[in-house]
């Protein structure tokens, strides 16, 4: 929440060629406990004013000689990087209100000053600029934080998957529709697996091998969406040998809990099947 001493203490710039309305609304915005208001009578300096203090609000009177009102609201436009111009018109012309509102000003008094509106003006707008900045400042924090976050998720996959690949002869990745879309591990190459067969469609061709009752039960799990560890998954090679290979796999979600695939491990076990 914005707090009274946040818009006392916000940063004011009063822009009017006349120096006598430059006092008069000085001297009303000390007196009311402002602590930071700022003046100049020549409209050129607004914009470098502006760059090099970033005021909260600038009371800009609109008739002045060599640059007026609207000419500086169109060059903060072009040189301010942030998108809410912070400009309250002072005017005493009628029809330049809405002018002045179409250009950009967030709002205007009129003159002669009616002192008690000036100041429930300021006021209002000061409380609306600093609720703009500070929810600009957050955005910027949280999406700073995004990037930290989805930097550290990018090494703890990475992390992982090479923990698994250690751990394991391969692991595969599988989208939505069941596509291979990753195998690592030397066991593929060695034994020349094919990976369509572990989880495709249709039976597997009768050259592979791979047992169709445990087959058919990784399918209907994989289908279901259902993690599965350690399961014991078989295949004859043409000499009759058999293999035998440990595999466990979970479903993959995004942070919109979209299911987006699956991904696991396999270990061949033939081995250690011999040796026991």
């Amino acid at each position: 929440m914005i707090t009274e001493s946040d818009i006392l203490n916000a940063r004011l710039l009063i822009v009017d060629d006349q120096e006598v309305n430059v006092t008069l609304l000085e001297e009303l915005l000390h007196e009311a406990g402002y602590t930071g208001v700022a003046s100049t009578t020549n409209p050129q300096e607004v914009c470098a004013l502006h760059r090099k203090n970033s005021y909260d609000l600038i009371l800009l009177d609109l008739q002045m000689p060599g640059m007026d009102g609207f000419q500086v609201i169109e060059a903060l436009k072009t040189s301010d990087t942030d998108a809410y111009l912070p400009v309250l018109v002072i005017t005493a012309q009628p029809g330049h209100k809405l002018r002045a509102l179409q250009a950009g000003a967030k709002d205007f008094v009129s003159k002669p000053f009616d002192l008690v509106e000036v100041k429930t003006r300021i006021h209002n707008l000061l409380e609306v600029r600093l609720l703009y900045k500070k929810l600009n400042n957050y955005n910027k924090v949280l999406e700073e934080t995004v990037r930290e976050r989805t930097a550290e998720l990018r090494e703890s996959e990475a992390r992982y998957r090479s923990l698994t690949e250690l751990a394991s002869d391969w692991y595969w990745e599988q989208d939505e529709h069941g596509t291979f879309t990753k195998v690592s591990g030397p066991v593929l190459e060695m034994l020349g697996i094919r990976v369509n067969p572990l989880a495709g469609n249709g039976n597997p061709p009768p050259e592979t091998g791979w047992n169709v009752t445990e087959r058919e039960w990784l399918q209907t799990t994989i289908a279901a969406r259902q993690p599965f560890l350690d399961f014991i998954f078989s295949r004859v090679n043409v000499d009759g040998s058999q293999q035998k290979y440990r595999v466990s796999g979970e479903p993959m979600f995004n942070q919109e809990c979209r299911f987006i695939g699956y991904r696991g491990i396999g270990v061949e076990i033939t081995a250690q099947k011999y040796s026991s």
